[in-house]
Formats: structure tokens, sequence, C-alpha cells
């Protein structure tokens, strides 16, 4: 069965750090990028981070370019990809379910920051912010 699977979200309080990981199980990731998009509840899905498998080019969305780093490693085997999302001085409006996603084909990355064009989701994992 092809899926992603999430985690990392957790607790944590204001300027603190987490780290999410996502990892493609029962397909391989060579074809697809990546990207990370969060939701609160009554608002669609954003686009926070993408990258592409490609060539390891990355993209943020404003609310957290410095402050976010999406990154990738590979078994040494090539047999498994984990892509990972640290989140660094964490505010309470990042609060949200974060999600992985994956998206086929390697083009103009911030295009891929839209929900509409995933192939495949993670289940999804909390992250709250508050002291």
């Amino acid at each position: 069965q092809e899926k992603l699977v999430e985690s990392g979200g957790g607790l944590v309080q204001p300027g603190g750090s987490l780290r999410l990981s996502c990892t493609a199980s029962g397909f391989t990731l060579v074809n697809y990028d990546i990207v990370w998009f969060r939701q609160v509840p009554g608002q669609g899905r954003e686009g926070v981070s993408c990258l592409s498998t490609r060539d390891g080019r990355t993209f943020y969305g404003d609310s957290v370019k410095g402050r976010f780093t999406i990154s990738r490693d590979d078994a040494k085997d090539n047999t498994k990809t984990t892509v990972y999302l640290q989140m660094n001085a964490l505010k309470p409006e990042d609060t949200a379910v974060y999600y992985c996603a994956a998206t086929r084909g390697h083009y103009f990355l911030p295009s891929k920051m839209d929900a509409n064009l995933v192939d495949y989701w993670g289940q999804g994992t909390q992250v709250t912010v508050s002291s």
C-alpha cells in the first residue's frame, strides 16, 4: 500500500523547536516532490514548504521563511528517503495539523503549494505552540 508516514509533532513553548519527519512507504519519491502543508480548524490547507527530490531545490511560504528548513536524507541502500521539516522559533500562530504530501513531477516549486495537486497525503501530525 502506498502511503506517507509522518512523525514528530507535539507541544512546544513559543520560541522552541520541533522536527517533523515524512517517509514514503510502498513507493519511491524519485518521481515526486514533497510539500508540507498545515491546517487549522475552519481553514484550508496552507502550503508551508516544498522540496524537489530531483535537484534539492526548496521553497518556503512567507510565514515560515527564515524559521523552517526542509531537507532530505536517503538511506545508504537508496531504498528509503525521509524528508524533514525543522521548525525553529515557533510561534503560537504555527499551531496546526501538519501534513506531508507528495506531488508528481518536478516543476516550478511555488506552484506546488496547492493542495489540489497532491497525489499522496500523510496522516497529519498535531503541532501546538503554547506556553
